[in-house]
């Protein structure tokens, strides 16, 4: 999946008729980090490819997926329980979309996973609102200068540019999060 990913964003950027360096210049990296995403040698986090998402005018499922409708997604457990259809992320966690082959949608649900002593220290900065909900174990989770110490069954709901990080306290945290997309109002300017 981490191939076809920065395959379909090539082909994206491309269509285009973009750079490298406008793309990364836009989400505040460099050209050599999209180019290590497009060609499948780095898998970036949730915020970053929500970053490229926003500089192609896409959605992260379009991203994420190569056919996309407006149609009911139905996500059977089992779907979510096959590891292989997880994304492992260079920030030392994983992730599972749901739903991603949703056209146009409003919120991206997903679950992550994140193991104490795997994550690699980042900060997560992005557009939109963020809902997390613990499904099991431990974390810290601090966004803005505040930290919060969360168990299963606790949630935060907050607006994602706000800088956030995750740290687990539990030998393995599950959590659900759900993020608002940034929905381009006319007038919005695109740089």
């Amino acid at each position: 999946m981490d191939l076809d990913l920065g395959k379909r964003i090539r082909l994206i950027r491309k269509e285009q008729k973009r750079t490298q360096e406008e793309i990364a210049k836009i989400c505040g990296f460099t050209k050599s980090m999209l180019s290590k995403i497009e060609s499948g040698g780095a898998m970036p986090a949730v915020s970053t490819l929500m970053k490229i998402a926003d500089a192609l005018g896409v959605k992260v499922s379009d991203l994420l997926e190569e056919q996309s409708s407006n149609d009911t997604v139905m996500v059977s457990a089992s779907q979510y329980e096959d590891i292989s259809k997880w994304i492992k992320t260079n920030k030392g966690y994983s992730f599972f979309a749901f739903a991603s082959t949703r056209h146009s949608k409003m919120m991206q649900p997903y679950i992550f996973v994140a193991r104490r002593g795997e994550i690699n220290e980042h900060t997560f900065s992005h557009s939109g609102e963020e809902f997390i909900y613990v499904i099991s174990g431990k974390m810290r989770y601090k966004v803005g200068n505040t930290d919060y110490e969360m168990s299963a069954g606790d949630s935060l709901y907050f607006n994602s540019l706000q800088e956030h990080t995750v740290v687990p306290l539990s030998d393995e945290v599950k959590y659900l999060a759900v993020f608002t997309e940034h929905q381009s109002k006319p007038g919005d300017d695109p740089s």
